[in-house]
């Protein structure tokens, strides 16, 4: 029943990705924001969860670090964003999403570590 934990997080984290992109949708950014955000926030996530929950069985283990986070983050969508900003002649733009997403992500989940420590 493991895969059922996984399937039942990656929904959940699904719909929280999505609605940051709806909440800041009206916004008319020129940067992936939403994407950048989500990242983040999941790193710092999985900072924590990687630090409590050491003890915890198996199912809740997958069900929040690698259903809820991986439906949460989006490697997809942030590689699909750095495209379009290639393809644009959005050099700037595309190198400031790849070096920032690493280097906060990164920042992020020694955050997340550091917090539940």
């Amino acid at each position: 029943m493991e895969w059922l934990a996984v399937f039942l997080g990656g929904g959940l984290g699904s719909l929280v990705r999505y609605s940051i992109a709806r909440i800041l949708q009206p916004q008319e950014f020129s940067f992936a924001w939403a994407t950048f955000i989500a990242n983040l926030i999941s790193c710092i996530l999985l900072g924590i969860l990687l630090t409590i929950m050491t003890k915890s069985n198996s199912s809740t283990r997958l069900f929040w670090m690698v259903g809820f986070c991986g439906g949460f983050s989006t490697f997809s969508t942030f590689t699909a964003e750095t495209f379009r900003f290639l393809e644009d002649g959005e050099w700037i733009l595309g190198i400031l999403n790849i070096a920032g997403s690493i280097l906060i992500c990164l920042l992020g989940l020694m955050i997340g570590i550091k917090l539940a420590s």
